[in-house]
């Protein structure tokens, strides 16, 4: 086993790594190591240390390779640069599977390269410079962080980049970077937090913190999202990192319900007396039934169904809501329910062209049962937003007398007390129409009871002939 000694970053391994490939030794032969870890063993061989060349041969990589070699030498494991001269081994023998994820060691690879790019995406967000008295001279800026790989001095260049002719100080607990405002220094240390200066006072750093509450919305706050896009590890060295626990425990306690900071919650204001229909929020009126938005059954139905018939009809047959079918072909009462109610009104002598067919909801509410929708009764609030469209279509029609077909369409014109049970069979004054109410066609599609079932078919063919006599009146 051949020792080499090498400095701690990838200029040193590269032209380590192509003298050892010169010399045609394999990876299992080789024991790499750093001048920072570096002591001696018992029964060992002397080791190499190696110092850079001007003459290492040339070895021909693919441009993603390298990338991947280069980020990866960032990776923080004591066995990284034994593994990349594995991987760069095999790649000069002729194996190019070691570039491929699908490989085990490029699989390795990848995803050692991959820690780093988000360690140097971290450093550029979770850094922060806190400004030093201008009194004790440089550095004017001071910071302490600690990243996850060695990223430092790629963070370094790009805050040197950036911040111009002032100087500043990263610490970290593996060492630090120096920008005088011209030169970038790094220097490999061991550090601690305190040795940043920590304490130092900054009034910009105020100002932050009072930003940072006044911008906090409880009501929107999302712990998991938070704590994926702003990992806890980093807090510590943010300055409102300190902030974020109480600002947590308050939105659980209470602030999330009235959506805003309780410093914003406490500021005074003049109480403004308004109706409640002045209070409500303003919205665009529907220029047609298809583009109603009144309420969400839009977003699941087909389309929305109009009501169907002469305007001069003198009998309006107002059901509960769409089914599946009528979903789908955009006509009411086509499936089913729709054929027995034919068929009542061809025993009651109610031609079915005369009449005016809709219904109290205009989208069809549904629920998934297996591949099936099936039907799912409208919520009152539901009903509310319809009564737009049925108002309209009780004014643009001549209907004398409204049969009311099931609860709900009953509802829809006397309100959420009237019940259908004291209701059936039975004439009721609605303004200057009459209402007949009885059951839906549905009701006696559900019935398992061949006798229950004729009675209910009965009972509507009955108010569908009572109200053809009304209508001629």
């Amino acid at each position: 086993m051949r020792a080499i000694i090498i400095d701690d970053d990838f200029d040193a391994w590269r032209s380590a790594a192509l003298d050892a490939l010169s010399q045609g030794l394999a990876p299992e032969s080789i024991d790499w190591r750093t001048r920072q870890s570096e002591a001696p063993a018992l029964f060992e061989a002397s080791a190499d240390v190696a110092t850079p060349r001007t003459d290492a041969p040339q070895v021909r990589v693919s441009r993603d390779l390298a990338a991947l070699l280069k980020d990866a030498a960032h990776f923080r494991d004591v066995h990284r640069w034994g593994f990349l001269y594995r991987v760069l081994w095999r790649w000069t023998h002729g194996d190019r599977s070691v570039a491929s994820p699908a490989d085990e060691d490029g699989a390795r690879l990848y995803k050692m390269a991959k820690a780093v790019r988000r360690a140097q995406h971290d450093m550029i967000a979770y850094v922060r410079f806190r400004q030093r008295d201008a009194s004790l001279g440089p550095p004017e800026y001071v910071a302490w962080y600690e990243p996850d790989h060695d990223v430092l001095a790629w963070g370094a260049e790009h805050f040197a980049a950036r911040m111009g002719r002032s100087t500043w100080l990263i610490t970290t607990p593996d060492g630090a970077a120096m920008w005088n405002g011209e030169r970038l220094e790094i220097e490999r240390r061991r550090a601690h937090a305190s040795d940043h200066g920590s304490d130092t006072p900054d009034a910009a750093e105020d100002l932050w913190m009072t930003y940072y509450r006044s911008i906090f919305n409880p009501a929107r706050l999302n712990e998991s999202a938070l704590e994926q896009h702003m990992p806890v590890r980093f807090w510590k060295g943010l300055p409102e990192g300190a902030l974020i626990p109480q600002m947590l425990s308050d939105a659980r306690g209470g602030a999330r319900r009235v959506a805003q900071a309780r410093t914003v919650g406490a500021l005074g204001g003049k109480t403004v007396q308004v109706d409640a229909e002045d209070a409500q929020p303003e919205r665009d009126a529907p220029t047609s039934l298809d583009t109603c938005r009144r309420c969400d059954l839009w977003r699941n139905a087909t389309q929305a169904v109009h009501g169907a018939g002469p305007s001069d009809a003198r009998i309006m047959l107002l059901g509960e809501q769409p089914g599946d079918q009528e979903d789908l072909k955009g006509e009411p009462f086509v499936g089913p329910a729709g054929q027995l109610l034919d068929d009542a009104m061809r025993r009651a002598g109610v031609p079915r062209e005369q009449v005016y067919l809709t219904n109290a909801v205009k989208h069809f509410k549904w629920e998934p049962r297996g591949k099936r929708r099936l039907h799912k009764t409208p919520a009152q609030q539901e009903v509310e937003a319809c009564s737009y469209w049925l108002e309209r279509e009780l004014d643009d029609t001549a209907a004398r007398v409204i049969v009311t077909l099931g609860a709900t369409a009953l509802t829809a014109l006397l309100g959420k007390r009237a019940t259908l049970r004291e209701h059936v069979g039975r004439v009721v004054p609605f303004g200057d129409k009459l209402i007949v109410a009885t059951y839906h066609p549905s009701y006696a599609l559900r019935q398992m009871d061949e006798t229950a079932r004729a009675k209910t078919v009965a009972d509507i063919t009955d108010a569908l002939a009572k109200a053809h006599r009304l209508s001629a009146t």
